[in-house]
């Protein structure tokens, strides 16, 4: 069986992960700073996903925290999780490295 390919949300959401545990808003706020602002995450949409992640084991609730009356739950990356980006970073630098070979060939004048 292989795996699906990764969404760029949930690749991104489990990357901000990879730095340490982090609660909602961060999670949200490393998104957007990874993607260089191009990837801007609405809370339900985050929820859903951190929801989803946590179904598949790939991240896990790290602790809970009262601010200001207020639950901040921050999560974390799994093994499973850490296994998973890392076979995507690595699918994702194969297509980029073959583009890149092609791309060089053509400039060259060449075909590959």
């Amino acid at each position: 069986m292989s795996i699906r390919p990764m969404q760029e949300p949930t690749f991104l959401i489990l990357t901000a992960l990879a730095a340490g545990p982090q609660h909602g808003y961060g999670i949200i706020t490393d998104v957007q700073r990874i993607s260089g602002e191009r990837v801007r995450l609405r809370a339900g949409t985050l929820y859903a996903a951190l929801d989803r992640l946590s179904q598949e084991r790939l991240i896990a609730v790290d602790r809970e925290e009262v601010v200001e009356g207020r639950a901040r739950r921050y999560y974390m990356l799994t093994g499973e999780g850490a296994t998973r980006l890392s076979a995507e970073a690595e699918r994702l630098r194969a297509h980029a490295d073959l583009a890149a070979t092609r791309l060089q060939a053509r400039l060259a004048g060449g075909a590959a």
